[in-house]
């Protein structure tokens, strides 16, 4: 094993704490992934509770997505490589089922094609435009074909009555843009109805001119 993929594991490791310990997860929902450094994965383990994920244990694939060590992999991979053959440029994928985001995914009224307006200036440097993948039985691999149709336009697809999907660089940029699609989502189910103030198309265009999403 090598230093850098060390490191990956304990990063897995720290951040699924942080995400349980602020309620962004629960019980044994939710999965992480990062690219290694020969193009394979390392993944969280099928029914795998976040906050007490064991380094060890995380599962490694290889390119293919063949599994190599570590526990099963989580039963969603299909939902991550779906999403990492659309956007090679990507090295890390959060899925939540955090509590705010999967509540906006249940609204009849959204928008498929851009669930959350540009409420802030971050959510759209982080997140930006927002679509709505059709419910799927949990498992059924049809999901990752409808992912892979919105992944390379978006690093972000909200899963209906289910949760967040995100892409990032790094780790780090994928958790960072996670948390803020999950605050917008809190701060969109506060202003139902009261018409807020949104960002302007010109806004929008100057912050992804200023601020590029891998």
């Amino acid at each position: 094993m090598t230093r850098n993929e060390t490191r990956l594991r304990e990063q897995i490791v720290t951040y699924g704490r942080s995400l349980l310990d602020r309620g962004l997860t629960m019980g044994s929902s939710g999965n992480i992934s990062v690219r290694t450094e020969d193009g394979g994965w390392l993944m969280t383990p099928t029914n795998a509770c976040l906050g007490r994920l064991d380094p060890a244990q995380i599962s490694r694939l290889d390119a293919t997505g063949h599994h190599l060590g570590g526990d099963k992999p989580t039963k969603e991979s299909f939902l991550h490589m779906a999403m990492y053959r659309e956007r090679p440029q990507s090295s890390a994928i959060v899925h939540l089922h955090s509590t705010h985001s999967v509540a906006v995914s249940c609204l009849p009224e959204i928008d498929p094609h851009d669930c959350i307006p540009p409420l802030t200036a971050y959510y759209v440097m982080r997140v930006g435009r927002l679509p709505l993948v059709p419910y799927h039985i949990p498992g059924d691999t049809a999901l990752g074909d409808a992912v892979a149709s919105l992944a390379g336009r978006h690093s972000a697809v909200l899963l209906a009555n289910h949760g967040p999907v995100v892409a990032g660089k790094t780790l780090e940029a994928a958790l960072y843009a996670t948390e803020e699609l999950e605050e917008t989502a809190r701060l969109y189910l506060l202003l139902r109805g009261q018409n807020p103030r949104c960002l302007t198309p010109e806004q929008i265009t100057e912050l992804e001119a200023r601020f590029p999403r891998d």
